[in-house]
């Protein structure tokens, strides 16, 4: 009992810490798709966070969804919330909106666990590691309460700002959150073309150390020798996106030390679960 309540507090505290900031970037344009029922968009994600976080304690890593489909996902929820912003910007009358089903906020709730944020994919690695389908959903329960309040002030704001001459406003705002979130799909899925990675006189050993903070991967390039076992130190220095690593189609959650078998000369990528931040591996010889 006591390793439950303290999985439900650890996913509690990090809703309320870094999931408040976190998730609301990834997820918060689709509450403009509510028409203000956040109450029954929270219940729906709650719900589908709990079911998972279950589902990942039974079963463990098969049920948890690679990076390429993550991506594909935060693709589509863009496409989403772009949708949503369209809506926004062309109401004719905002003192009288059309009153939206309770089922649609449910589900559009339930599917935010399909566009999780990099804070979600830290929690669900924190509920395979429980091994148990009680202490999974109590983890994935805890964060979704945590990140509540955040979630609650946000759709207050938009339900406000929506019944008003400012509706137009909010639809650009979420049409650019739409924007980057096709944007931070493309980049977690490696489809844009990245930054070259600076050439190197001679190449260094065969471990580094990477410091992950709030605005990236210190340092973001990082020169190895090729034909050889690698190992990476990724350290955390804040809680956030760069927490969980996406690296060579794995996740792994900060702090973590990463063994690669030897590399081919080349430039090999890594990036935080939301596709915000990345970092380049450069093999030479």
């Amino acid at each position: 009992m006591q390793a439950i309540i303290a999985l439900l507090a650890s996913g509690l505290a990090a809703g309320l810490v870094a999931g408040t900031v976190s998730c609301t970037a990834v997820q918060g344009g689709l509450l403009a798709g509510v028409d203000g029922k956040v109450g029954w968009f929270l219940a729906g994600r709650l719900c589908s966070y709990t079911l998972a976080g279950a589902l990942l304690g039974w079963l463990g890593s098969v049920v948890r969804l690679p990076p390429a489909v993550r991506a594909v996902f935060l693709v589509v929820a863009g496409i989403v919330v772009i949708a949503f912003a369209v809506r926004l910007i062309r109401r004719d009358h905002v003192d009288c909106p059309a009153p939206t089903r309770p089922g649609v906020p449910v589900l559009v709730g339930a599917a935010t666990i399909l566009v999780p944020c990099g804070v979600t994919v830290g929690m669900e690695i924190v509920a395979v590691s429980s091994g148990s389908p009680v202490g999974g959903a109590a983890v994935m329960a805890g964060f979704v309460l945590g990140s509540a309040p955040a979630f609650a002030l946000l759709g207050f704001l938009l339900r406000r700002v929506s019944r008003t001459r400012l509706a137009r406003v909010a639809g650009v705002v979420a049409l650019l959150a739409g924007v980057w979130t096709i944007g931070s799909g493309l980049s977690l899925g490696g489809w844009l073309p990245g930054p070259a990675a600076p050439a190197a006189a001679t190449a260094a050993g065969s471990s580094a150390t990477i410091w992950a903070t709030r605005v990236g991967y210190r340092p973001g390039f990082v020169t190895l020798r090729a034909g050889v076992p690698v190992t990476l130190d990724f350290r955390l220095v804040d809680r956030g996106c760069t927490g969980t690593v996406t690296l060579d189609g794995h996740d792994y959650a900060l702090p973590s030390i990463v063994r690669l078998p030897p590399q081919r000369p080349g430039t090999l990528r890594y990036v935080c679960s939301m596709g915000m931040y990345a970092g380049f591996i450069r093999f030479a010889q």
